[in-house]
């Protein structure tokens, strides 16, 4: 690759975003942000932008916006990722997501563009509950979502983050799927008691039925509350789940513990109500 060339990151101001551009900072990568607010905007909804964030690129992690579960999506990452290749971009790590389909399409529209590519298959983030609207159930202590008894293997943001950059940066990751989670399965009663021993404070589930969290989560404007939004039913089911190998196979540990990041948001002071009024 060559060597002087800015990687660049799509949504590098987001979630898995700012965490990758950390990273790449810290091994001396020069790096380019992507975003609506970045001195060089991108926006998925306009075409235009693309070109001049690819110019000179070398790599490009992608993560989509608003949603890559979304309709549309797999034909918005496809046309970039032919785009990029064009341009002379030779690697592409995407950043997907588990048990959706439009998703897996638009893993495969990525491989199809004839570019070096690696697919993170991420399932929901740990930080659903500190980096978004969801912090605000756990200051308000009522979370209100669906799927109580479903089990989820939420996954720690900075182990996504870990894998997209070494998927960017060293060999051995070219057409490599990654299935990744966290070590265990948790449903949202135990996210909420696991909240409650990190903040010392009293933090409660309500499972909404499926008659009342379809309206509810329709209304959601991103997949804010880290459930799928598209369609909102898909936030009811048990296909995520189990567990996967992927953080050890890429980074040779084991990955991060939902208490272990709870405890860490907690000493970051992230649910003090006073910071947040």
């Amino acid at each position: 690759m060559r060597h002087h060339a800015p990687m660049l990151v799509l949504g590098g101001t987001g979630r898995t975003g700012r965490r990758v551009v950390q990273r790449l900072a810290a091994l001396h990568l020069p790096v380019r942000i992507g975003s609506r607010s970045s001195g060089l905007p991108f926006d998925w909804q306009q075409p235009t932008t693309w070109q001049r964030v690819l110019a000179d690129v070398r790599a490009a992690y992608i993560a989509y916006q608003p949603d890559i579960a979304a309709p549309g999506a797999a034909e918005e990452v496809g046309r970039f990722a032919r785009l990029a290749v064009a341009s002379g971009v030779r690697r592409l790590v995407l950043l997907s997501r588990r048990g959706e389909p439009e998703a897996e399409r638009a893993e495969e529209a990525l491989r199809q563009s004839g570019a070096e590519c690696a697919v993170v298959r991420s399932a929901r983030f740990h930080q659903n509950f500190s980096d978004g609207p969801l912090r605000d159930a756990v200051l308000a202590g009522r979370i209100v979502l669906p799927a109580d008894h479903f089990p989820e293997p939420f996954v720690d943001a900075d182990d996504v983050a870990d894998i997209a950059a070494a998927a960017l940066t060293r060999d051995g990751h070219i057409g490599q799927l990654y299935e990744v989670t966290g070590p265990e399965l948790l449903t949202l009663a135990d996210v909420a008691a696991r909240l409650s021993e990190a903040t010392g404070r009293r933090i409660d589930h309500e499972s909404l039925t499926a008659q009342r969290a379809t309206p509810a989560l329709a209304r959601a404007p991103e997949d804010i509350t880290g459930l799928p939004a598209f369609p909102p039913t898909a936030a009811l089911d048990d296909r995520n789940a189990h567990l996967t190998d992927g953080v050890r196979r890429v980074l040779g540990r084991p990955p991060r513990g939902f208490a272990d990041y709870a405890r860490r948001a907690a000493a970051a002071d992230i649910w003090n109500e006073r910071r947040h009024a």
